[in-house]
């Protein structure tokens, strides 16, 4: 019998920046009972470019949770950090990370949720703005539970653009296997924590998903068994859970990252079509990270190639440059870690 709460957990992240923030809908999934590595993926559903790039972060760079493109949000006490562990980067439009691994096996995804309320500012925390919040977390956290820890010291903040706020939860996991679930609901943090958590998309809630979920039965699954196939958050989590749960047993990590990019194809949106009052839109782009190898995959939904980052490669050491890579290039394909460049600066 499937489980449905062994089942995996996407995400689907609203944040869009065009000197500010906006929102993006996307699908995460974790694979951490195969036995071989643990695996996550997720996909970036958007209308248009958010202009991603590969970041390579090196330990020792000097944050403040309160700046956007240079100007700060957070008027007061807003946070200030010096990375702690090193990471690698999906940035959003150059001032925040939507997606991202760190060294010592951490991975994050920023997903959208219509009812993330983050509270009233309440200035004796430190503030990060919604854009930094992953990246806070990979800078100086180890694994999850230290991820959660993080969270009783800090406040996120949102940012409005374009007339949305920036709505936004998270999922991580760590190369352990555990996962957490991060909501903001009626201005209270909402942790979903255990290695049960393997999807997630967006709206409604986590807990309504949950209960959703609970209400399929995929314990006789078929090619005959009707699923829910259109491209709203309720239809991805429950597709995507139920093909998790039937991954087979991989025998070498070509296999892993097959199964996890095979469901996130699977709930990906097509060019073109609609959802909600979003408009249309599409998946931009789909990831897959080995936690327990520290590998980075990309592909590009405009592009034939998958490429992957291979963060063992890199000196992260405090003094490295940061260093990054515009994967918007149909030449690219394969490991690419030698095609990164040094930057002048980080990016935030």
């Amino acid at each position: 019998m499937l489980d449905p709460f062994l089942l995996p957990t996407f995400l689907g992240a609203g944040m869009t920046f065009a000197g500010s923030l906006a929102v993006l809908a996307c699908t995460r999934i974790l694979w951490n009972d195969n036995d071989l590595a643990v695996v996550s993926g997720r996909t970036m559903d958007w209308p248009e470019s958010t202009e991603p790039i590969l970041t390579i972060l090196p330990r020792g760079l000097q944050r403040d949770g309160g700046l956007v493109a240079g100007h700060s949000i957070v008027a007061e006490n807003p946070a200030k950090w010096t990375s702690k562990y090193g990471s690698l980067a999906t940035t959003v439009y150059g001032i925040g990370t939507a997606d991202g691994l760190n060294e010592k096996g951490l991975a994050g995804h920023m997903l959208y949720l219509r009812k993330t309320d983050f509270g009233p500012r309440d200035a004796s925390k430190p503030g990060i703005h919604a854009g930094l919040w992953l990246q806070y977390l990979l800078d100086n956290a180890a694994d999850v539970k230290e991820c959660l820890a993080l969270m009783d010291d800090v406040q996120i903040v949102t940012v409005e653009a374009h007339g949305r706020e920036a709505t936004v939860h998270l999922a991580l996991e760590d190369a352990g296997g555990d996962s957490a679930i991060l909501e903001f609901v009626d201005g209270k943090l909402v942790v979903h924590h255990g290695a049960q958590y393997q999807v997630m998309t967006n709206d409604p809630t986590y807990d309504e998903q949950l209960a959703l979920l609970k209400q399929q039965d995929f314990s006789h699954p078929s090619s005959e068994m009707p699923l829910p196939g259109n491209v709203n958050a309720t239809d991805r989590f429950q597709r995507a859970a139920y093909y998790r749960a039937l991954l087979p047993k991989p025998q070498n990590e070509r296999e892993t990252i097959a199964g996890i990019l095979a469901i996130a194809r699977n709930v990906s949106v097509p060019f073109g079509a609609p959802y909600r009052d979003f408009g249309i839109y599409n998946t931009e782009y789909r990831t897959a990270i080995n936690l327990t190898n520290l590998r980075y995959f990309f592909e590009l939904t405009t592009s034939p190639n998958v490429i992957w980052v291979d963060l063992k490669k890199f000196s992260l050491a405090a003094g490295s440059p940061a260093m990054a890579l515009d994967p918007d290039n149909l030449d690219l394909s394969g490991d690419v870690s030698a095609k990164f460049q040094p930057l002048e600066k980080a990016p935030f």
